[in-house]
């Protein structure tokens, strides 16, 4: 089916022009693929829903009846047509744009942000329209705003970040203009909504150059205003010595070293943002205790700021706490050290696993070497042992009810250390799960012979 060609038909029927335009044009004329096609006309919303519907697709709906925007599936292709429009903050600490419809495609064009984003393509004669240059700078690699920079970031600030966000996906340069024109309006992103910002972070993060994002957001000073916890990694040294990167260059490599999932890629931009609150030093080196504790506290924070979902703080804020896990691995761990890590890190054991892959980055070939061996040996002896048994669904022999039974009392805390010490036996493969037997045994000696007896022995009854 000929989608735009059955558009441009229904839509020339009405008396409307129409028009492809922004990153459609764009990435057409870079010869990128795109499932998503934008389009503007001077016909209203209501009149854009008739027509539509009459280019026959699987559905019709609205992306914003009041900024102009209604959208339509034909497929797996997805399309949104809107008004020709101007929009403003009408205050400088407003966080929602105005809109206002126009008539013209001149005026529409006027108003984008970049010029790259301020061509149009008539998709029924396959003219381009551009009136900004913005062809010319697709050939020169340039992110350019339209006219004046300080006045399209003035209409909306989040055009600063949008900048970053394409100059990272695109592999472009930002224009010294328009650059010097981010960096004195960054303090004006303090005024655009969490959601949208967190949007425009997550483009970045996901790119192939996440790296380079960051650290554009930092050199234009953005990063202020997205992520402030931030700027003190860049001051703060791995050892006093200064033989080796600040935590911000170290962080930046580990972000292009993990896989391009939202959460991981959170929390390898955050995995040590604990460092600066917890950095000592003594004879000589520096140490950052529990860093990983105080950084997932820190990464709730920020990400709870940015209003992230419930499930991606709740997974990037575990990442973080449990970073450290993985490299923690030595060669003479037993299999109940294995099973032990296993349990702990539960389904997050790949990302944590390519979060520690990531992590070694040491200047020093051999310390690297060695660490990705630890790591891939780590994983092969998880998959091995998790392979065998169902390692999650360990579990003492006696559970609460079975152990009161046992020694005839009530539930209280003196439950908890005997499972834990059958469980314990279990993972270490020196007790069967199924051995009820052998596990009251065992419980009794525990508690009348064991480290525990006293602790045991005096915890409360329940009334």
């Amino acid at each position: 089916m000929d989608v735009l060609g059955s558009i441009a038909t229904v839509f020339a029927r009405g008396g409307f022009e129409i028009y492809l335009v922004g990153g459609s044009v764009r990435d057409r004329l870079l010869g990128r693929p795109s499932k998503d096609l934008d389009l503007t006309t001077p016909a209203r919303p209501d009149d854009i829903k008739r027509l539509l519907r009459q280019a026959k697709p699987d559905s019709v709906y609205e992306v914003g009846a009041r900024f102009g925007t209604i959208g339509a599936v034909f497929g797996d292709l997805n399309v949104e047509v809107t008004t020709y429009r101007a929009e403003w903050y009408p205050e400088e600490s407003s966080r929602y744009p105005e809109v206002e419809f126009g008539d013209s495609l001149q005026d529409d064009l006027a108003r984008r942000d970049f010029t790259i984003n301020a061509i149009a393509q008539d998709i029924g004669t396959g003219k381009i329209t551009d009136p900004h240059g913005g062809t010319a700078d697709l050939a020169k690699r340039t992110i350019r705003a339209v006219g004046s920079p300080t006045d399209r970031f003035a209409e909306d600030p989040l055009r600063m970040l949008r900048g970053v966000r394409l100059a990272t996906q695109l592999r472009f340069e930002i224009d010294p203009k328009t650059a010097a024109a981010i960096k004195g309006g960054a303090s004006r992103l303090q005024f655009i909504s969490a959601e949208r910002i967190r949007d425009e972070l997550i483009h970045v993060l996901v790119s192939d150059q996440p790296g380079a994002g960051i650290a554009r957001m930092f050199e234009l000073g953005l990063i202020r205003f997205i992520i402030p916890e931030l700027v003190d990694l860049a001051s703060t040294e791995q050892d006093d010595r200064h033989q080796h990167k600040d935590v911000l260059t170290h962080t930046l490599r580990v972000l292009a070293g993990v896989p391009a999932n939202p959460p991981v890629r959170l929390a390898a931009l955050l995995h040590d943002i604990g460092k600066p609150a917890t950095m000592t030093a003594k004879g000589g080196r520096v140490h950052f205790h529990r860093h990983e504790m105080v950084g997932a506290r820190l990464a709730r924070k920020i990400l709870d700021r940015l209003n992230f979902d419930r499930a991606t703080v709740r997974t990037v804020t575990d990442l973080v706490a449990l970073h450290m896990r993985s490299n923690l691995y030595e060669s003479d761990w037993t299999d109940g050290a294995v099973r032990r890590y296993i349990r702990e890190v539960g389904e997050l054991r790949p990302w944590l696993l390519a979060l520690s892959r990531a992590d070694i980055t040491s200047y020093h070939p051999k310390r690297v070497a060695n660490g990705l061996k630890r790591v891939a040996e780590l994983a092969a002896r998880c998959e091995l042992l998790a392979g065998q048994a169902d390692v999650a669904r360990m579990d003492s022999p006696l559970d609460g009810t079975a152990l009161m039974e046992l020694f005839d009392r009530g539930p209280g805390p003196w439950i908890k250390p005997i499972k834990d010490y059958l469980l314990g036996l279990v993972l270490d493969g020196e007790l069967d799960q199924a051995d009820v037997s052998t596990a009251t045994r065992l419980a009794r000696d525990f508690v009348d012979n064991g480290a525990a007896a006293e602790e045991v022995a005096e915890a409360p009854e329940e009334d």
